[in-house]
């Protein structure tokens, strides 16, 4: 008897603390309304300044129903708010629009008789549009959009190209991928290779990617894109001077394919001045970008390195009677590291410490493994003394 009342006791009290979240609507006296309805929180990742540069978090992939994306670019910008993004890219497909019949049969009766989805040169669309819609919706939420198309062509041969800060999406399809690429730059585009290892058996350079490399045409390459990783082509951006991106390239949602995981979407992070469009510009042709996919971070040696002392600070808890010193080691960011000092790696995760010991001579040495750099190495190490 003694159980049963305890549990109605404790039922009221929910059902008390319950009632407490509602409030009375404005308008309708016989209405009360839930306080935590459609209640949204932006996910927000904390990262220090880098060399005296804000890190802005960016997607520079993204597609909604104007191609083949399944949402509306509205959704996207308050996606993209909700998961801690500063800066969008909005990439369209030129060549590809899977919703396009079905909008005109929407239409039927509204249109031409006899209008049919268009195809590439006689594209009767508005590629500007998109990037309309999401500049205008992300004037709420503080994000920069960046208007930009992708050029789409045969994966294995030719490959994906986004052209980001254009003035003119109509203006740039052609039917020669060079010249839609060409086009792009009459425009002061930035081109961006993307996922180059896509459907394909291996990274060697096809005919064309070469040409347009050689040609000066490509700024940079997606070395991770959605799940996908290339290691080899962080060493061929190097070599190449390109800058380096992760992107998520959704069609779906993010809640679908990250969130439902508990990973933080892909981001490429941009070392800018401030948030405007210059500025961004300036800092991807500078080269002063990281790649952030499922918990790993690739990018130039010394640009990881200097990221990682901006987020880890190292503090000296005591100097111990054998000559040794207690080292704290204090993440101040949102991202999580792995870290081996030799024998096993040991994670030091987001917002949180963990204390090592410092050699009797004072230095300290690992490797960060959740980072990635050009060339053998693959990961950076880290040396310092105290």
């Amino acid at each position: 008897m003694k159980k049963v009342f305890a549990l109605a006791v404790a039922l009221v009290a929910t059902m008390g603390a319950s009632a407490q979240l509602y409030y009375q609507d404005a308008t309708n006296v016989d209405m009360m309304r839930h306080s935590q309805r459609n209640e949204a929180h932006r996910r927000e990742i904390v990262i220090p300044q880098v060399n005296g540069y804000t890190v802005y978090k960016a997607d520079l992939h993204t597609h909604t129903i104007y191609s083949d994306g399944s949402v509306t670019p509205e959704y996207r910008v308050r996606e993209a708010w909700m998961d801690g993004l500063d800066v969008m890219a909005c990439t369209e497909h030129l060549e590809y629009r899977r919703w396009e019949g079905q909008f005109l049969q929407f239409l039927k009766g509204h249109v031409a008789e006899g209008t049919k989805a268009s195809g590439n040169k006689d594209a009767k669309v508005d590629f500007n549009l998109a990037n309309k819609l999401e500049k205008d919706a992300a004037v709420s939420y503080g994000i920069t959009i960046i208007p930009g198309v992708e050029i789409t062509r045969t994966p294995e041969t030719i490959g994906h190209y986004n052209a980001l800060f254009v003035k003119d999406a109509n203006t740039i399809w052609d039917e020669d991928p060079e010249k839609a690429i060409r086009n792009a730059r009459e425009q002061d585009a930035v081109i961006m290779h993307n996922h180059p290892g896509w459907r394909r058996k291996n990274l060697q350079m096809q005919e064309f990617e070469k040409k347009v490399y050689d040609a000066d045409l490509i700024d940079g390459v997606e070395i991770m894109n959605g799940s996908e990783f290339y290691p080899t082509v962080v060493t061929r951006a190097q070599e190449r001077g390109l800058f380096m991106a992760a992107n998520t390239d959704i069609h779906g949602t993010t809640a679908m394919d990250y969130q439902g995981g508990g990973h933080i979407r892909n981001m490429t992070f941009i070392l800018a001045k401030d948030q405007t469009l210059p500025s961004l510009k300036e800092a991807l042709l500078a080269r002063r970008t990281l790649a952030y996919s499922f918990g790993s971070i690739a990018g130039e040696e010394q640009l990881v390195k200097d990221f990682f002392m901006a987020c880890v600070e190292f503090k000296v808890i005591n100097k111990n009677s054998n000559g040794t010193t207690t080292m704290r080691l204090v993440n101040n960011s949102s991202i999580d590291y792995v870290l081996r000092f030799g024998g096993n790696p040991v994670p030091l995760n987001a917002f949180q410490s963990r204390n090592v010991t410092v050699a009797k001579d004072g230095s300290i040495k690992f490797t960060v493994e959740n980072m990635w750099i050009p060339g053998e190495k693959q990961h950076p190490e880290i040396k310092l003394k105290f």
